[in-house]
């Protein structure tokens, strides 16, 4: 899908999207829109799993814990890609007094000056795709935008690893975030859903059932052996 063409100009506040949609929307257009135009949601085993890691997250208030910050639940918004949210946890790493070269930000009711470090939780293993990598990216740039401090690494942390993994936000993953933010809009904006297609992750899907792409690929089955018939 083409990406939204885009002035100079910032979005709205209003017309800004969630910034989960992006992973949405790399995993599989289709259930992007499912979710995000015709506000279909169903669980299964592994959305539950990922929602009881983030209550695990989001359950805690802010604490410091030596050179680290962690806050939980930080509201997080760009308007230069049209994306709000709430990150899973940002922590803010102390650097030097003076800022260390205009790093950091200051905190209320902490001296010194704070890096911001976005870390994301999903359960299961890193992706085959950047999807999730995207998605942090994103956090990043949100809390650039906010906090006009550079952000240029974070970490994923996934369930079944139970540690995280550092990111570089490089020039790359950076140019696909905002790649993919225009994207996601543009979808947003022609009102269209994608038509399915059957693919081997669709078994992981949660909206399978509503999405129904075994339907869809049995009725081309037929529609072939049908006109094979017809040609004989």
């Amino acid at each position: 899908m083409a990406g939204r063409a885009r002035s100079a100009e910032p979005y709205s506040e209003a017309d800004c999207l969630p910034l989960s949609g992006l992973q949405h929307l790399l995993f599989c257009e289709r259930q992007c829109a499912l979710i995000h135009l015709e506000q279909v949601w169903r669980d299964n085993a592994l959305t539950v799993q990922g929602q009881l890691l983030h209550a695990r997250v989001d359950g805690a208030a802010r604490e410091v814990r030596g050179e680290v910050c962690i806050a939980r639940g930080v509201p997080l918004l760009s308007l230069a890609l049209g994306l709000s949210e709430r990150a899973d946890v940002v922590e803010f790493h102390r650097v030097e007094p003076d800022g260390g070269g205009g790093l950091g930000v200051a905190l209320r009711n902490l001296t010194g000056r704070w890096q911001p470090f976005p870390v994301e939780y999903k359960r299961g293993s890193p992706k085959s795709n950047a999807c999730d990598l995207v998605q942090l990216c994103a956090q990043a740039i949100c809390l650039e935008e906010m906090l006009g401090v550079a952000v240029s690494d974070g970490a994923m942390f996934y369930g079944t690893q139970r540690r995280r993994l550092v990111v570089h936000l490089d020039g790359d993953l950076r140019d696909q975030t905002a790649l993919a933010a225009g994207q996601f809009h543009g979808l947003i904006d022609s009102g269209r859903t994608p038509s399915a297609t059957r693919q081997p992750k669709c078994k992981s899907c949660s909206l399978v059932d509503v999405c129904l792409p075994a339907r869809v690929a049995r009725s081309a089955a037929k529609y072939l052996r049908s006109a094979l018939r017809e040609t004989a």
